[in-house]
């Protein structure tokens, strides 16, 4: 159990803070905060992080990163969050497609693709939900059919964030229909400005849009299988994993229970209800719970150890509570506060409508219950 950093740590902690609070992120990053509906382009901020070599710190030097360590990189993402700067780009390029490559890509798909993500220069989405097969991904039907020395990929994915702004698509397609639900899926990096790539928005209430992705026969170049053939679920499986752990959900919760805590005490701290304070105070000890929580499955991770039922378990309570948060805390700002659509109660109004969907990505909470049950016998004992 994780319990304090060592010095080394609180000093790069450190460096990292006053790098990210400089005028000139604190510019960007406001530049690229949506609000309102409106989502605006982040990746000028995402280069000049880049420039400061704060995306991918964990990552080898050959590949664009500093050779730190998977807490340091841990660090990392809790001080983008804690600076306001919006994180979805840096938790589906890097933390996600950008880990998945370090895990299975071969060593010229690293070469490649890893350099320019570490840059900001480049930036990635996921593409493995459909319209019908939900957090099923084993009902996907999205086909990748032989195609000389490469593949053609049809199908339609949807829910996927920042894709009308990036370059590269992290794609589940069936290489060999008919073979069973688990079986004959595959995994390829897409270019999404490739002939037959058509992205929309999907309608909806949040700051940062969906988008739905149509594959008209995409040609993909043999090189660009990620991992062998067939064998993409093994790999879907303990990429979702290492995406579960709760870290990015307890850091909204704390941003959005900061805010609410703010809007209370605005000019009249003396006026505020010890029923709040009181509420206040348990969130923050229930938060306190799941920053553990994430990082004893963080402190695993560095240690090669994916455990299935923990990452469950940290993104069930991570994300559950960050929901909770942002619904008791929606009717907190005052009108005068809400009229100035600034400050927390603009954080607070998108935390409303953002928080829905913490408990549907990177799997739904009855899919980790379901994860959970599963790992215990009818008597109730763990297997």
């Amino acid at each position: 159990m994780r319990f304090a950093f060592t010095e080394d740590q609180e000093r790069f902690r450190a460096d990292v803070r006053g790098a990210l609070r400089s005028a000139e992120v604190q510019a960007e990053a406001a530049a690229a905060t949506g609000a309102y509906g409106v989502e605006p382009d982040a990746r000028p901020l995402y280069r000049l992080l880049g420039e400061l070599g704060l995306l991918a710190v964990h990552w080898p030097v050959e590949y664009g990163g500093r050779g730190r360590s998977l807490t340091d990189a841990a660090i990392v993402a809790e001080e983008l969050v804690r600076a306001g700067i919006p994180d979805t780009f840096h938790v589906n390029t890097v933390q996600i497609v950008g880990q998945f490559l370090l895990m299975a890509g071969s060593d010229e798909q690293k070469r490649r693709y890893l350099p320019a993500i570490a840059r900001g220069e480049s930036f990635a989405s996921v593409l493995y939900t459909e319209p019908d097969a939900g957090s099923d991904l084993g009902a996907l039907r999205a086909v990748a059919e032989p195609d000389g020395d490469g593949y053609r990929i049809t199908g339609t994915k949807v829910f996927s964030l920042k894709t009308r702004f990036v370059d590269l698509g992290l794609c589940a397609a069936r290489t060999t229909p008919g073979a069973g639900k688990y079986q004959g899926i595959s995994l390829f990096l897409v270019d999404m400005q490739a002939p037959g790539v058509t992205v929309s928005m999907i309608p909806g209430v949040g700051d940062e849009h969906f988008h739905r992705v149509d594959l008209d026969a995409v040609a993909v170049p043999g090189t660009n299988l990620l991992g062998p053939r067939d064998e993409g679920w093994p790999l879907l499986n303990e990429a979702l994993a290492i995406e579960r752990t709760g870290m990015d959900y307890y850091l909204k919760a704390e941003r959005w229970l900061d805010a609410a805590l703010e809007a209370l005490v605005d000019g009249a701290p003396e006026t505020v209800p010890d029923d709040r304070l009181e509420q206040i105070g348990r969130w923050h000890g229930t938060l306190t719970a799941d920053h553990v929580l994430a990082w004893e499955v963080l402190t695993g991770i560095a240690a090669d150890r994916v455990d299935q039922v923990s990452t469950a378990v940290a993104k069930y309570h991570s994300s559950e509570l960050a929901q909770s948060i942002a619904v008791w805390a929606a009717d907190i700002p005052s009108p005068e506060q809400r009229a100035n659509r600034t400050g927390a109660a603009m954080v607070l109004e998108s935390a409303y409508r953002e928080a829905p969907g913490l408990t549907l990505s990177a799997g739904t909470s009855e899919v980790m219950l379901q994860i959970m049950a599963a790992s215990l016998d009818s008597t109730g004992q763990e297997d």
